[in-house]
């Protein structure tokens, strides 16, 4: 990957096609850029002026007074590439196309002239940006090549003069919407390093700018705005970068539908749809989804002031004047997977010495406006701050009227300097922009949605949890190289579709227990097997052609004596194609939870492991979980979390708790051979797997492998 240091730090800019017409895009590039105070020269190449904006231009990029790090073009498509192969001619390393009339429109022109973008890039070694977006700003360095409305005529500096830390960085392969952003998070005082719009991404993904700027270390928080990854490999090694460096990403996705899934084999595939995948590898490296723009500036502004500083834990103080807005915010805490707790002794005697009758210390504590005016909110928030049983205090006021923080400006610089606990406010009113300076300058994010600040909180608290668990796992052990060969061998020599009798020898190489099996070709030989087993057994089809076999008939359950078992036998056989093995003569696992295992290829992602419910629900309704491999403990344990019915293993209405230990052990285990064999498996299902009580373990009672084509 070419250095993109060149494209966000140039020594000097060139504008090719630039214009002197402000009424058109390549006008208004020129303007928006020496509007604001970049320190570099900016050369305009043009052959049909000879100065623009004061500033002379050169007809040809070789024609600028020194060698150029990064050229801007905005000129016709199709003269784009001889432009490109002349930049690099030139010694250009970087270039930004804003053009549009490449892969994104119909026919092939457009995409022949992209590829040969990508061709001429991969020549000189240039980092290319775009084409087809709206430029980028890098506000540290005051340089804006971008005709966004965003950073033109702006009323406010790129940054808030005060902030030295925190900064945010969006990339958005749509330019609008990147710059959107932007425009919603300044005025909250938000320190904005970077806004990047990646277009078309003929040469260069999101991705690879989010890897760049976390090894440039100036990014504390960042906000992508993907419609996809084009190379799946790069999302889970640039995921875990951040996480490891503690640098969140807060992320929306469109195009989350799947209507386009395929239909496939196995449940595992059917189920295992595209934006799936994405939330495994999401919700893996704590990427945090959100819908809408507001709600991603707000998370990211929680982050961009406690990103050092996060929540030991979810016990949330609220302080306020307002009963009611105290208890909506409570409201809101709660649903987001906060706690209130009730304050203890010792800090409500402190405060109640401040309240009158009609106001509360319990938490939400209602100061009422008496209090407020004798304490101030600063003064509430620092009493209840030193309770041991907070993790974090919400301040929810009126911002609209900005005196009463006028009054506490000190106040609020000196708390923030002292308390050791993320400080929140969280405005019911629309807050003035000089509250949100004040406030800014302490350290305190200012809110105006109640659900984003109960959100913004609940965020920084599980990414602090995960954050540390991921710093504190072990690392996996990967599978000894004498079983990964032999598994390779027998999949290798497997056909196109192996059956259950034929995957439990690769479950039990991998150390996954299976049940007592084995196959019979006649009823006699199904008659011998069953007597051998204590019980009851279960007569099971073995065919390629037939994936499902309840549907087709090919089951018999619960058999017991040689004539039910020569009944079963029959009945079985009875669906039997050409390819038929045999049948699979099996003992009947005792009771347990319903759930499902199984391995997917993701196209974009490679192997993703599946983990779910089963039952006759798995289809209709379906709780399932999806996650890359390998996996270690902590990892299976977070991904069996995030089913809806979790709570049902531990035991409801007089049931025994399942035995989870043993379904964590498998779930490790199936992810090392999904690591290991990924690339040859299309898909797997372990479906039903029955979790039996606490150490009781688990019983893989169906097995099905589809190879990759």
């Amino acid at each position: 990957m070419p250095d993109l240091s060149a494209l966000l730090w140039p020594n000097a800019v060139a504008i090719i096609g630039a214009s002197a017409e402000s009424t058109t895009l390549r006008g208004r590039i020129m303007e928006v850029m020496l509007r604001h105070d970049f320190k570099g020269p900016v050369y305009p190449i043009s052959r049909s002026h000879e100065e623009i904006l004061g500033r002379r231009c050169y007809p040809s990029i070789d024609k600028a007074p020194e060698q150029v790090d990064l050229a801007i073009l905005i000129i016709p498509a199709k003269f784009v590439p001889d432009t490109l192969a002349a930049c690099g001619e030139a010694g250009v390393r970087a270039a930004q196309i804003l053009t549009s009339g490449f892969a994104e429109e119909s026919g092939e022109d457009g995409a022949v002239l992209q590829d040969e973008i990508r061709a001429i890039a991969k020549r000189y070694d240039m980092a290319v940006l775009g084409p087809n977006c709206i430029g980028f700003a890098n506000t540290l360095n005051a340089l804006c090549p971008t005709f966004s409305p965003a950073v033109d005529n702006m009323e406010q500096p790129l940054l808030p003069p005060w902030r030295k830390d925190g900064h945010i960085t969006v990339v958005a392969q749509s330019g609008g919407i990147g710059f959107a952003f932007f425009d919603h998070g300044r005025p909250k005082e938000l320190p904005f390093n970077h806004i990047v719009t990646t277009g078309n991404e003929a040469c260069m993904e999101a991705l690879d700018v989010v890897d760049h700027l976390l090894d440039e270390g100036k990014t504390d928080a960042f906000i992508l705005f993907m419609e996809g990854v084009k190379n799946g490999a790069k999302l889970t090694p640039v995921a875990e970068k951040a996480l490891k460096a503690g640098k969140p990403i807060i992320l929306t996705k469109i195009g989350s539908s799947d209507a386009g899934a395929r239909a496939a084999a196995s449940h595992t595939a059917s189920l295992a749809g595209s934006y799936q995948s994405y939330q495994g590898i999401f919700q893996r490296y704590g990427i945090i989804e959100a819908n809408e723009i507001e709600e991603m500036v707000d998370i990211a502004a929680g982050f961009s002031y406690y990103g050092r500083n996060l929540p030991k834990g979810k016990r949330v103080g609220i302080c306020t004047a307002s009963g009611g807005g105290g208890g909506w915010m409570a409201d809101m805490c709660v649903a987001a997977g906060l706690e209130i707790p009730e304050l203890d002794p010792d800090t409500r005697a402190t405060i109640d010495e401040y309240l009158p009758a009609y106001g509360t210390s319990q938490n939400p504590i209602d100061a009422t406006a008496q209090a407020v005016r004798a304490l101030g909110y600063a003064g509430l928030a620092r009493m209840a701050a030193k309770s041991d049983v907070l993790d974090a205090i919400i301040t929810v006021a009126s911002c609209r009227n900005p005196t009463i923080l006028e009054r506490e400006r000190e106040a609020w610089l000196e708390l923030a300097g002292e308390v050791n606990k993320p400080l929140l406010f969280c405005s019911y009113t629309q807050p003035h922009q000089v509250s949100a300076e004040i406030l800014g300058r302490a350290g305190v994010p200012l809110y105006g949605n109640m659900a984003n600040c109960a959100r913004a909180m609940a965020e920084m608290a599980d990414y602090r949890q995960l954050h540390e668990r991921f710093l504190g796992a072990a690392n996996i052990r990967s599978t000894d190289s004498a079983t990964q060969n032999k598994v390779a061998a027998q999949l290798a020599a497997a056909g196109p579709v192996l059956c259950e009798y034929e995957v439990k020898p690769l479950l039990r190489a991998y150390g996954i227990p299976t049940a007592d099996e084995a196959l019979a070709t006649s009823a006699d030989e199904a008659v011998a097997l069953a007597r051998k087993f204590e019980g009851p057994v279960v007569l099971k089809i073995q065919s390629p052609d037939i994936l499902h076999k309840t549907e087709a008939g090919g089951l018999a359950l619960d058999l017991q004596g040689d004539d039910q078992v020569r009944a079963g036998y029959d009945k079985v056989m009875a669906t039997a194609t050409a390819q038929t093995h045999g049948v699979l003569v099996q003992a009947m696992a005792p009771k347990g939870h319903e759930m499902i295992l199984g391995i997917n290829h993701d196209a974009t992602f490679g192997p993703m492991l599946m983990l779910g419910f089963g039952g006759i629900h798995v289809e209709v309704d379906p709780d399932i979980a999806l996650s890359s491999v390998p996996m270690d403990r902590n990892a299976a344990q977070a991904l069996l979390d995030r089913l809806r019915g979790r709570a049902v293993l531990d035991g409801v209405r007089g049931e025994a708790a399942a035995d989870i230990d043993a379904l964590l052990d498998l779930v490790v285990k199936l992810s090392c051979l999904a690591a290991d064999h990924g690339e040859v498996i299309g898909e797997l299902d372990l479906n039903p797997v029955l979790v039996h009580g606490a150490g009781l373990g688990v019983s893989v009672v169906d097995a099905l492998v589809v190879k990759r084509t």
